[in-house]
């Protein structure tokens, strides 16, 4: 493997690629972003939004009748902004460049042009439309935020090797402060062009590549994308694509400090009156502690904490795309999380199906969605 070593020890996939499957990487990417910058949503009820936001855990950064910004405690960028708008929307994500040259270069591929961003977030930045009609900034030279203070690190002990003596541990059940933003997973119709629409075009790189059971040969059907820094270690992924029969948002995912800061925060926000839709649990893929939540416009939402970090050197794992796959332990993977409990999100999500298998503009054929239905039964 080129001198690269292997990343598919344990629990981290089943194997490697065999001959001739996705190598995951484009040869020769037009540009190589170096980290999600933020994520853009449209709602119509800014004060709600930002109750939620406080209690999940965010600060905010800025705030006027037409927009808000919400941070965490790291420097840089806010995490998310929300536009006031009649619905509610995902309208996509943004990538922060390298170099502002990188802006140029990606807007003569694409044919757009590189524009100043409003004074409230500054910067420049370039417009783009992924094959699954997903607008996609890439940002450069943004207004940076100064950090936040932030508890001190939990002094754990660990057996034998102990840390903390005449001290208690006594967690607040408080909001579980944000520390930035980690990644956001989207379903696309057309996951395999878009998936290579993002390798060329961005750079990004593939950590693991899931398929339905039984249809391996079909290719893969998800995948756990990170940004390709060098030897920097970065997030395991840093954008999630999903085949399905829709093209729309599934969750978004904001790092906090440690378990005992995102149970403590689960408590508050169902003090509060919140919906927990899953959790809490440890993933496989990203290895993770997560904890899911919904927010009072449906959109879920991540805690997580201590995500697996790679450099550029592991070639991409594969496994098989089950329900029980889902987590190493936690509670069984809910209804909710999953998309199948009774109700509108479910319903359009069924009538996009109808369409999609009728359809032959994308890759949600017959048999994919036998094969869905086997993952949501495992």
């Amino acid at each position: 493997m080129n001198g690269r070593h292997d990343a598919h020890a344990g629990l981290h996939s089943a194997e490697g690629a065999r001959p001739g499957e996705h190598l995951g990487r484009a040869v020769n990417p037009v540009v190589k972003v170096v980290d999600l910058a933020w994520l853009e949503f449209e709602k119509p009820d800014l004060r709600r939004a930002e109750a939620f936001a406080h209690a999940f855990g965010f600060a905010t950064a800025s705030r006027t009748e037409a927009e808000l910004q919400l941070r965490g405690t790291e420097p840089g960028s806010p995490c998310i902004r929300v536009r006031r708008a009649p619905r509610s929307r995902f309208l996509g994500p943004a990538f922060r460049a390298a170099e502002r040259s990188d802006l140029k270069r990606l807007g003569d591929a694409v044919g757009s042009r590189v524009v100043a961003l409003p004074e409230s977030i500054g910067g420049m930045a370039v417009t783009l439309v992924d094959p699954s009609g997903l607008r996609v900034r890439v940002v450069c030279d943004t207004r940076e935020l100064d950090a936040l203070p932030a508890p001190p690190p939990l002094s754990l002990n660990f057996g034998e090797r102990l840390t903390r003596i005449n001290s208690t541990q006594r967690s607040p059940r408080a909001p579980a402060r944000i520390q930035r933003l980690g990644h956001v997973v989207v379903q696309t119709t057309r996951y395999r062009q878009t998936l290579d629409w993002y390798l060329q075009y961005l750079g990004l790189i593939v950590s693991d590549f899931l398929f339905f059971p039984g249809q391996r040969d079909r290719g893969p059907v998800m995948s756990f994308i990170r940004c390709d820094q060098g030897s920097i270690p970065v997030d395991h992924h840093t954008l999630a694509l999903t085949l399905g029969p829709s093209n729309r948002y599934v969750h978004s995912a904001f790092q906090v400090a440690d378990l005992d800061t995102l149970a403590a925060g689960g408590e508050y926000l169902q003090d509060h009156g919140y919906r927990r839709s899953w959790g809490i649990g440890r993933h496989i893929q990203g290895s993770q502690i997560f904890d899911y939540w919904r927010d009072p416009d449906g959109f879920l939402v991540e805690h997580f904490s201590d995500g697996d970090m790679f450099d550029n050197t592991l070639e991409p794992g594969w496994a098989p795309m089950t329900a029980s796959g889902l987590s190493q332990w936690g509670p069984p993977a809910t209804r909710d999380f999953l998309g199948i409990s009774p109700g509108p999100e479910s319903l359009r999500e069924l009538l996009s199906i109808f369409r999609a298998v009728g359809g032959n503009d994308n890759e949600f054929d017959l048999r994919r969605l036998f094969g869905l239905m086997k993952v949501a039964r495992t």
